[in-house]
């Protein structure tokens, strides 16, 4: 048994160091969309990791094939901080294997030295929408709180953050994420306050709520009737509110918009192609195909004049909520710090 142990090790170890020798790809030279789609041609393919359903990217993707054709993508859903994980075991390892990745709330400081330098202008990315230089803002889906629609009138849904403390949420009647990011907006909007956040989550958590280990859990059993009400994405409301779920928005604000970037990651296989998906993804062809299954830039913070343009716009400003944008990194940097407090404050903290 031990030496069938030292000889995997042995094994795994010559991997390693083969794939370590191996040199990705240079960095293309293109500095103009139509050299970068003539180098992404000749790589043939993209490989695009986020954490979203396939089926919500199939309009972008079938829209950027169409635009350039003889460039396949590959998409596979992955967590954003699983994905953080492998970049970085893959990056030390020296064979990278995607060429697009995603980051968001608690996984943009980790990844931010696993982005390729790339200058986003030269591909017509507009100004507002590149992050810290290397990322590229091509969606938002706000956090929020949700209602079973059969199971709770419109009347009497939850209306405020102060609302959700009352007694009549008790017991289970809440379904609540347990890592706390629906609490973001505490440590954005200086009329609330992390030391406000902190006790408000130690109040919530008296009412003995349903802490689920992810959002999506949340909403799948808001959507079900097992809970009332509860933290959820609100693209995942409209979605099956598209399907004729009884879900909807509850006016409790304000909340957190919830950015993700796109960046390509140094030693991709692919750097040129990846280079193209993210630009056109930021375009404004790439974003009305992102749009329709609700994934998509939103005002910088609250604004209703999209809100005929885009639903996740619409859906917020008819519930009344007002949102806010993170803008820098030292807001990443107080979300780091807050998220492990808020999980202490309910007593989800399970490291």
């Amino acid at each position: 048994m031990r030496r069938s142990l030292r000889l995997t090790a042995v094994a795994v170890l010559v991997t390693l160091l083969g794939t370590a020798c191996s040199e990705p790809p240079p960095v293309p030279g293109a500095k103009n969309l139509d050299e970068l789609y003539q180098a992404a041609k000749a790589e043939g393919q993209v490989v695009w990791f986020a954490p979203k359903p396939e089926a919500q990217m199939r309009k972008a993707i079938q829209a950027f094939q169409k635009k350039y054709p003889g460039i396949s993508v590959k998409y596979t859903n992955k967590k954003a901080p699983d994905l953080v994980t492998q970049l970085n075991v893959e990056q030390a390892a020296g064979r990278v294997s995607f060429d697009v990745s995603n980051a968001g709330g608690l996984t943009v400081l980790p990844s931010l030295d696993m982005a390729a330098s790339v200058h986003w202008a030269d591909f017509k990315v507009p100004g507002d929408q590149i992050f810290d230089g290397n990322f590229v803002y091509i969606w938002a889906v706000p956090k929020v709180w949700a209602y079973n629609t059969n199971a709770v009138p419109k009347e009497t849904a939850p209306n405020s953050w102060d609302d959700l403390l009352s007694p009549r949420w008790n017991d289970g009647k809440l379904t609540v994420e347990s890592r706390g990011s629906f609490m973001t907006v505490w440590a954005q909007d200086p009329t609330l306050g992390t030391d406000a956040g902190l006790d408000y989550a130690s109040r919530l958590a008296q009412l003995h709520p349903h802490f689920t280990d992810n959002t999506t859990q949340a909403h799948t059993n808001i959507v079900s009737g097992q809970t009332p009400a509860g933290t959820d994405l609100i693209n995942l409301v409209l979605e099956d509110q598209a399907k004729g779920a009884p879900i909807a928005v509850a006016p409790v604000g304000p909340t957190n918009a919830n950015k993700a970037y796109l960046f390509v990651p140094e030693g991709s296989p692919h750097p040129a192609a990846g280079r193209l998906l993210t630009a056109f993804l930021a375009s404004a062809e790439g974003q009305a195909a992102l749009v329709g299954s609700y994934n998509s830039i939103l005002p910088p913070d609250t604004d209703c004049s999209k809100a005929t343009k885009n639903r996740v716009v619409a859906a917020l400003c008819e519930a009344g909520v007002k949102w806010f944008s993170e803008n820098d990194l030292q807001q990443y940097q107080r979300f780091s710090d807050f998220f492990p407090q808020v999980e202490k404050a309910m007593g989800t903290d399970v490291n």
